[in-house]
């Protein structure tokens, strides 16, 4: 199958009009017509109905695009694959001061030739952000899905670290003076994780917290923000929260917020990373042996069910 005729179809039916994709492919229309007119004779279907608009997807139309889509990202990352420097590595984190955007701002101050493009999709289910992977729109993204028996079959989930939670509060708090904190010593202290989305992760993560240890996670009212929490930690007596210890928080010095590892057992909140099955990124590659340099956590380490780990367990 002719790689450039499937290309020529892919922007067609994205732009509506064959002059459009013609421009973009620094051919001719009639270059495009041609390429589009071979692939519909080689498989024996209509692709496109002219409007007065420009063109239509037919239904073959419509059920050949995403694997058409497919075949053009595969083509991309096989050059890619051996021209390392043609495009920048694409990975979606949750937030730039998230664990994830800090551990690869660490890789990227050790290799800074490494061409890194890292995005914020703001979704919070994670379908979203697999659908992303699949059809190319980002080479790989810090999601886990909680069941991976439901990824399609041309993408993959894989361990990245784990990423240890400490106790965030205000210096009035009664546990404001502890260098350390077990579980059982957050026992009847209210946490407050604003704006946990129902059915995401962190959601499911939270819910088996709170059984196993019996915590008060108070996911009430929406998040207005990280400076919001942090203003409402450093007034309050009673509020505690919990980060992940890579996580960058900032606030103003007069706030005096302590952060507090939690030991015996460490509780750990797994990061994991959505990625092709077949041809990933070839920057991929050195950035999941990253992860392989960092520290590892205690023996004593909680983890939710859903949890990978490197040896895929």
């Amino acid at each position: 199958m002719d790689t450039e005729a499937v290309r020529s179809f892919v922007r067609a039916a994205e732009l509506g009009q064959l002059q459009h994709a013609a421009n973009e492919l620094g051919v001719t229309q009639q270059a495009v017509s041609k390429r589009i007119a071979a692939l519909e004779r080689e498989l024996e279907v209509r692709l496109f109905t002219r409007t007065a608009r420009g063109v239509e997807l037919t239904l073959d139309g419509q059920a050949f695009l995403p694997h058409a889509r497919s075949i053009v990202t595969g083509v991309e990352r096989a050059v890619a694959a051996v021209r390392p420097g043609s495009r920048a590595l694409r990975i979606d984190v949750l937030g730039l001061r998230s664990a994830q955007a800090v551990i690869l701002h660490d890789y990227w101050r050790s290799h800074p030739d490494v061409d890194l493009d890292v995005v914020t999709l703001k979704v919070n289910d994670p379908r979203v952000a697999v659908a992303a992977v699949e059809a190319g729109e980002i080479d790989a993204s810090f999601r886990s899905v909680t069941d991976p028996a439901t990824l399609p079959r041309d993408v993959q989930m894989i361990h990245a670290f784990d990423s240890p939670l400490e106790l965030l509060v205000g210096p009035r708090h009664p546990l404001a003076a502890a260098r350390r904190l077990t579980p059982p010593q957050l026992h009847r202290h209210r946490i407050w994780v604003p704006g946990i989305a129902p059915r995401t992760e962190w959601a499911v993560f939270y819910d088996q917290l709170v059984t196993e240890f019996d915590l008060s996670i108070d996911a009430a009212g929406p998040h207005f923000g990280d400076e919001v929490l942090l203003d409402t930690l450093a007034d309050s007596a009673d509020v505690a929260t919990l980060v992940g210890s890579r996580d960058r928080y900032i606030w103003p010095t007069n706030h005096d917020l302590r952060r507090i590892p939690i030991v015996n057992p460490t509780l750990a909140y797994p990061l994991s990373l959505i990625l092709p099955r077949s041809n990933p990124h070839p920057g991929l590659r050195k950035i999941i042996d990253h992860f392989g340099s960092l520290a590892p956590l205690p023996e004593a380490t909680w983890r939710p069910s859903w949890a990978t780990t490197p040896d895929g367990s």
